[in-house]
């Protein structure tokens, strides 16, 4: 188990992930302690579908207000913020969340790696990033950026992930901060 040592304060925590992680996401929710000191931006591979059955679903298992993502609108600390199928989620100055419609990357909208690189841009060493199970490389440019803009990253480790190929591909190019459990990764963020 590795030791785990928060410094410092984060204003957003932004997790992605792809296949498997939903699993990971459903056990983490219940467990953090409310209220969040920080805005929790969930971005997760799906399908392009109008269907609002994720954020449903995250709303039922968390213990913390789900808010509903349109273009412009305020990120909050304590609340959780779901990227909407189709689209990339960016960051703004002033704590303001903005969609977009541009081309796939990695061959997703949200993509990770847009999202990742946009909120390190804005918030720096104020950002943590997760990345979860997954299939392909997405979520590691963006981790590289958070990186060396100054904030943090936490890859879950890959003995523990469903599709081990994403938390892996992280390890070996975006020098993660922290590999751990989920267990871990879920005592990380009620210490913040």
């Amino acid at each position: 188990m590795e030791e785990v040592k928060v410094t410092g304060k984060f204003d957003v925590v932004i997790l992605g992930g792809s296949a498997g992680s939903l699993q990971v996401l459903m056990k983490m929710l219940p467990l953090l302690n409310a209220p969040l000191s920080f805005a929790f931006v969930i971005i997760l591979h799906r399908k392009n579908t109008e269907d609002k059955t994720l954020e449903q679903l995250i709303d039922l298992k968390s213990t913390t207000n789900v808010k509903e993502v349109e273009d412009k609108v305020l990120l909050t600390p304590g609340s959780i913020y779901i990227a909407p199928s189709d689209y990339h989620l960016l960051f703004e100055k002033e704590n303001y969340l903005s969609l977009d419609a541009s081309e796939k990357v990695n061959y997703s909208r949200p993509s990770i790696d847009v999202s990742f690189e946009s909120a390190a841009e804005i918030y720096k060493s104020k950002v943590l990033g997760i990345l979860l199970s997954g299939a392909n490389t997405d979520g590691t440019k963006g981790m590289q950026s958070i990186k060396e803009l100054g904030g943090t990253i936490i890859v879950q480790d890959p003995e523990t992930a469903e599709t081990p190929f994403m938390p892996i591909n992280a390890i070996k190019f975006a020098n993660p901060d922290y590999i751990l459990t989920v267990e871990e990764i879920i005592t990380f963020l009620n210490e913040i």
